[in-house]
């Protein structure tokens, strides 16, 4: 693996409201080398227009940084598997938006020497059946991305593992293989999965206490390359609670050596993480440092 590959990649969820540039200055003051942000306000409406000029300047940004990966959330009200076919239509409107947004900045990225901002990733909730069934909320899931994705695509997009709340889709790693199963075959390559601490452990994986476990079983089922980044977020409730709400970093259920051992466990070590704790930026910065201090690189 290469030197680049290792290097410790953290971050946290930072807001969009001024811009790329400002995301990436922000994100340099608190020792971060990655952020997430929401394409768009988390509750849905439109996005704000897309700034060339400010995304050339945050990849021109990102090279002198150090800042090779970014991660793009969808909002909250993304739901590829509705009942309603209207939320449907509107769920498929706004992800092919967000993906063509998302690809307008890969490509102002390689206006810039180097190309700096070589990974955009873009992270969505699976949506919930709403009493569909699993089966039909997961095979509408993958409907809607073969009818968006491109073989061409540069942004990967992401499904992220879900606390199984309600009739949620994706608390399960099975639900998720067989989403991507449903996707075709030359669309495949663009797809992989946002594993969530909080969320693998408010939906039963005892990732404290048997964190290889989990991960022997993410790779038996979905399989590890598909895994491409880690939302680091303590639990305010205890194992299989299906609850989803996060806590500071040892502060929850999962505790301070859980994180410890996160990021420096071999099969994670080098990939993204993000914190979505409840916090402010100077918060981040402490649980950024605190989090560095941990690493042994």
């Amino acid at each position: 693996m290469t030197q680049q590959a290792q290097a410790f990649r953290v971050g946290c969820h930072l807001s969009a409201a001024r811009g790329f540039l400002a995301m990436g200055k922000e994100a340099v003051s608190i020792q971060a080398n990655t952020f997430q942000f929401f394409t768009r306000n988390p509750r849905g409406g439109n996005a704000k227009e897309f700034d060339e000029e400010d995304a050339r300047a945050l990849a021109a940004f990102a090279g002198q940084n150090g800042i090779s990966t970014i991660l793009a959330h969808a909002p909250y009200t993304l739901n590829p598997c509705a009942a309603d076919q209207k939320i449907r239509g509107f769920s498929r409107r706004m992800m092919a938006d967000d993906l063509s947004r998302m690809e307008r900045l890969a490509a102002a990225s390689q206006t810039v020497e180097g190309d700096p901002l070589r990974e955009i990733l873009y992270n969505f909730h699976p949506g919930s059946h709403v009493g569909q069934g699993m089966e039909e909320g997961i095979r509408l899931t993958a409907e809607q991305l073969n009818e968006i994705l491109s073989p061409d695509l540069r942004t990967t997009v992401l499904l992220e593992t879900m606390a199984g709340k309600g009739s949620e889709v994706g608390g399960r790693f099975e639900e998720l293989r067989d989403i991507i199963a449903a996707i075709r075959g030359d669309l495949r390559g663009r797809v992989g999965v946002c594993l969530d601490t909080c969320h693998v452990h408010d939906a039963g994986y005892d990732v404290v206490n048997d964190l290889d476990g989990v991960l022997s079983e993410f790779d038996r089922i979905i399989g590890l390359p598909r895994l491409k980044a880690i939302h680091l977020n303590d639990s305010k409730n205890p194992l299989a609670s299906h609850k989803d709400r996060h806590e500071l970093l040892g502060q929850g259920a999962l505790g301070e050596e859980f994180f410890r051992t996160a990021v420096n466990h071999p099969l994670l070590r080098a990939l993204p993480f993000y914190l979505e704790t409840p916090n402010d930026v100077p918060g981040y910065g402490r649980e950024i440092a605190w989090l560095r201090a941990q690493r042994a690189d």
